[in-house]
């Protein structure tokens, strides 16, 4: 299936960026040439999503070498810019995980650098298509090929990478062959990603949807309108745990009760096997305005405390299959990743 926009480009020596804080009132592309200005960009959630901040920050490494080359910065100015970027998103691997990788091929020049980020960029691209394919072929060989209906949570498709997507990329995959009734998208509070993004690229891609509040998700599962639930991961610990956003742990214990499939849908570069647990993954706590103003409007009392997670952790127990562009792991039979 054809996607008509790039969450991330590398164009004329910057990083264009398809804002996703504008969406879907408007379509804006934002260059950057500063890596301070795109660790801004990072936090502020013009590009998110793992697959493409893991890309985002490949690019960045570039770009930190051409600031550090035309300002005449030290390397250690440049390593502390590297840092910074690695680190603008704790919770989310992808992002350090590729800062890692690319940063490496730094002491063999620039043209080295940029070619291990475009062949970052591309393996994504592709993973998005393989992750699709197994996860298609996981719900058909579980549920039979017959149109299904199918929740989604937050945004997992090609504003999230640079390809179909993660989950939404197995839904775009199940759409392309026939076997999708209808999509449930989380509207994703408190920022809106399912309401704005998921279903923004379901109509893009002619798919049938309907938006629902958060706290209707679990009333979907039990009175059986979904058979089956997709979501994305920013960090999978070696047991299975995942961390996605907030809200995906309230999907997965519905789905448990009503025995029907949860499945995580991420790359394999999403998976930390470095740690054993999701008790070891570090939660994002993000600002109070989120939860108290609403487009710069106040929706919440003056000096009103907030329990503001960007992500929770869905213990592997809960959990049907991770799917990864390699194969599919069947947690709830034991399986490690």
């Amino acid at each position: 299936m054809s996607t008509p926009f790039m969450a991330i480009e590398w164009k004329e020596n910057k990083i264009i960026l398809l804002d996703q804080t504008a969406l879907p009132v408007a379509e804006n592309y934002i260059a950057y040439d500063s890596i301070a200005e795109l660790i801004v960009a990072i936090q502020r959630l013009v590009v998110r999503g793992a697959p493409a901040l893991g890309v985002t920050g490949a690019y960045g490494v570039v770009l930190a070498m051409d600031e550090a080359a035309r300002k005449s910065l030290s390397a250690d100015q440049l390593e502390k810019n590297i840092n910074a970027l690695r680190d603008a998103r704790p919770t989310a691997v992808n992002l350090a995980w590729a800062v890692e990788k690319i940063r490496k091929h730094v002491a063999s020049g620039r043209d080295a650098v940029m070619a291990a980020a475009q062949e970052l960029a591309s393996e994504d691209k592709q993973s998005s298509t393989d992750m699709g394919n197994i996860g298609a072929e996981w719900l058909i060989n579980k549920l039979g090929a017959k149109p299904l209906t199918l929740l989604t949570h937050c945004n997992t498709g090609s504003l999230a990478t640079t390809g179909t997507g993660t989950a939404l990329g197995v839904i775009k995959e199940m759409h392309k062959r026939g076997y999708v009734k209808e999509v449930f998208a989380d509207e994703t509070r408190p920022l809106l990603q399912g309401s704005r993004l998921t279903a923004w690229e379901l109509m893009k891609s002619e798919i049938p949807y309907r938006i629902e509040p958060d706290g209707a998700a679990a009333m979907a599962i039990l009175s059986g309108r979904i058979d089956a639930a997709l979501i994305g991961a920013d960090r999978i610990a070696k047991n299975g745990d995942s961390a996605n956003k907030i809200g995906s742990l309230s999907v997965a214990l519905a789905c448990h009760a009503a025995g029907i499939p949860f499945l995580v849908v991420a790359p394999e570069s999403t998976v930390d096997r470095s740690i054993a647990t999701g008790k070891e993954i570090h939660i994002e706590i993000r600002g109070d305005e989120e939860l108290t103003h609403f487009k710069g409007l106040q929706v919440a009392p003056i000096g009103a405390k907030t329990f503001n997670p960007a992500f929770d952790v869905t213990p592997a127990e809960y959990i049907s299959a991770v799917i990864t562009e390699k194969q599919s792991y069947e947690i709830a039979k034991g399986e490690t990743l």
